[in-house]
Parts: structure tokens; C-alpha cells; sequence
């Protein structure tokens, strides 16, 4: 039975060249243009994952705290679970940070180092928001031997939303690509069946199964839509092949789940289209 419903689902092809390559090349395309949105997200959710691991919290420590309690400070702040990573800042690494970035060397003006302390804390970029830093920051303003505390997170703001505005758009632009890619193949399947319209009233009238009348057209629609994602998986491999390593960081190449799912989208089109159109076929005459 299965060979015969291959069988039949390959004659379609030959009933209807001109509405299967149509649906063939509409659907490559809008494969491309969804998969060219996913892409968009993943890359933007790269760019934010990057702005947010770049955000650090500098904490000014008095210059009365000893040693010990500024290893015990460290020791704390790197067991706390917001904690990527700290740098540990003297005075005399301030000091000559400051005169390297500036150019001017206070020392000639004054006796002592002005500079204090720091602690460069790195947070994970689960708790880089407004609400954990807030939160995080007043906890750390209760620390013993911290003086001020700075950072600058109107701007890691302003990129943060920018980009998830970014993000809405191309989530609405790949809703709209996925409903057209459906509307092509909702006409695609509507066009078989009325070029099928005789053959199929005379398989009722010999009493064959829905099984039978359903199977070909769901087989020739998840073809043309795996022959679609393969075009656009080839399309898109060989457009990935011809960037140099160099002209695409490694964190920001698609990942081999994100590949697979180009694979999946235009069978996964074709059938639910498939099975939600001809719902509609019954065995009455």
C-alpha cells in the first residue's frame, strides 16, 4: 500500500509541474527568508549575551581595610552566585591605570595616592538587568569597606532594549513569512485536489479508504517540502562555506540544531497544511 501511495504521490508531480515548481521556488524562498529570521534572533540574542558579559560593577574600597579583610571581600564577592568573574585592583595598579589612560601623573603634584582600591565584579548575564543590579547593588553597598559603587547601566539599557526592539520586529516579520509560506502551500494542496476532483470522486465510488484518497497528496506535499528545505539547507551551507573563519566569529555561526531545524520547517509546513486541508475531504458522494 505504501508503495502505491508513493507511486500516486509522484504522478501528481506530473499532473501539475507548473503549480509544483511555483509552490517549490515560493516555498524555497520563504524557507530562506524564515530561516534568514531565526538567524536574525539567535544573532541579536549573541550581540546581547556579548554587551552583557562586557558589564562590570567597580566597587571603590576604603583604604582603611586591611589585607585580610579585602582577601576575605574578594573570597565572598567570587562565592556569590551572581559572580562571573572579579579583578582585584590595588592602590598602586590604580594608580598607574589612571596615569596610563589620562597621561597626567599626580604624583608630581602630590605626596600620596588619592587613587583607592577597586574590585571589578563581573555579573552573569542571567542577573545583567535592572532589577538584579539594583538588588545586587544595594547588597554590596552593606559590605564592610566599601566606599562607592559604580557603573554605567543607563547605557547597557538603552543597547538592551534597542536590540530586543530589534527582536520583536523580525519575530513579527518571520510570523508573517511562515503564513505565507502556509497560504502557498494551503493553494498548492487546494490546486491538486481540484485537477484530483474526478479521479478522487471515483475512488469514493469504489469504495476506497480516506487512507488512500489522503496519503498521496500528504506524500507529495512532504516531499515538495523536504525537496525545499533541502535547497535552502544547500543554499545556505554554501553561503556559510564561502565566509572565511575569520569574517564570522565562532559565537555568532548558527549551530547545527539551528541547520537541523531548516531541514524540519518545510515538511513540518507541508503536513500540518496537508492534514488541516484535506480534513475537509469525506467519503460522501
Amino acid at each position: 500500500m505504501f508503495i502505491f501511495w508513493i507511486k500516486e504521490a509522484l504522478k501528481i508531480f506530473g499532473r501539475a509541474k507548473s503549480s509544483f515548481l511555483l509552490s517549490l521556488i515560493s516555498l524555497s524562498i520563504s524557507i530562506l527568508l524564515i530561516s534568514a529570521s531565526f538567524y536574525s534572533i539567535f544573532f541579536s540574542h549573541q550581540i546581547e549575551n556579548k554587551i552583557k558579559e562586557k558589564f562590570i560593577i567597580n566597587i571603590f574600597l576604603n583604604d582603611s581595610l586591611s589585607v585580610n579583610s579585602t582577601a576575605t571581600l574578594r573570597q565572598e564577592l567570587e562565592n556569590k552566585k551572581y559572580s562571573a568573574s572579579i579583578d582585584y585592583f590595588s592602590k598602586e595598579k590604580a594608580a598607574e591605570i589612571f596615569i596610563r589612560q589620562t597621561g597626567e601623573d599626580f604624583r608630581k603634584m602630590l605626596d600620596y595616592n588619592p587613587i583607592p582600591a577597586s574590585i571589578a565584579l563581573k555579573l552573569k548575564v542571567e542577573y545583567v538587568d535592572h532589577d538584579s543590579i539594583q538588588i545586587i547593588k544595594t547588597e554590596l553597598e552593606n559590605f564592610t569597606g566599601v566606599d562607592d559603587i559604580v557603573f554605567e547601566h543607563e547605557t547597557l539599557e538603552k543597547l538592551v532594549s534597542t536590540l530586543k526592539g530589534l527582536q520583536n520586529y523580525i519575530f513579527i516579520i518571520t510570523i508573517i513569512l511562515i503564513l505565507v509560506s502556509v497560504y502557498i502551500t494551503y493553494s498548492t494542496i487546494r490546486l491538486v485536489i481540484t485537477l484530483k476532483h474526478d479521479e478522487l470522486e471515483a475512488m469514493k465510488l469504489v469504495g476506497a479508504k480516506l487512507t488512500t484518497i489522503k496519503m498521496p497528496i500528504i506524500l507529495n506535499e512532504l516531499l515538495t517540502g523536504l525537496l525545499a528545505s533541502l535547497i535552502s539547507f544547500l543554499l545556505i551551507k554554501t553561503l556559510l562555506f564561502s565566509i572565511s573563519a575569520d569574517s564570522l566569529p565562532y559565537f555568532y555561526k548558527p549551530s547545527d540544531n539551528m541547520l537541523l531545524l531548516i531541514l524540519i520547517i518545510g515538511p513540518a509546513i507541508s503536513l500540518i497544511v496537508s492534514i488541516i486541508v484535506l480534513r475537509k475531504i469525506t467519503l460522501k458522494i
